[in-house]
């Protein structure tokens, strides 16, 4: 069985949940909640075309997509900057003090929201309705 639709349906979700954390000033957890939503979406993408992805890296996924479907620069770059999300945005001894509430921006997390819509409609470009 294919469970692709369940991926996608728990990216979308946790799109929802970026969004609050992005409404209640946790922009930490807005960032690294759109890689995972990300992830989510992409490997759903995968799944549906038969390809099984691993790991967490947004742009190696897309790497390994485009061998099978045209992506564009830009959606690889939106994965850039999303992979940048995925360890800092958890851990204080990813800086030299503090801890990342106090590293990350409402202006990332916005970004990190408008990039992951832009893959998820990416995404749904390719996936049964």
């Amino acid at each position: 069985m294919n469970r692709w639709r369940d991926w996608y349906e728990q990216g979308v979700r946790d799109l929802k949940k970026a969004e609050l954390d992005y409404q209640y000033q946790f922009y930490e957890w807005a960032c690294f909640t759109c890689q995972q939503a990300s992830e989510k979406i992409i490997k759903s993408l995968g799944l549906y075309l038969g390809i099984e992805l691993w790991g967490h890296s947004l742009t190696e996924m897309l790497r390994i997509l485009s061998k099978k479907i045209p992506i564009e620069e830009e959606m690889i770059n939106y994965a850039k900057l999303l992979d940048l999300y995925y360890i800092p945005t958890r851990y204080p001894n990813g800086f030299a003090e503090g801890n990342p509430a106090k590293y990350f921006t409402e202006k990332q997390a916005r970004e990190a929201i408008d990039a992951t819509y832009s893959i998820i409609r990416f995404c749904e470009s390719l996936l049964p309705r």
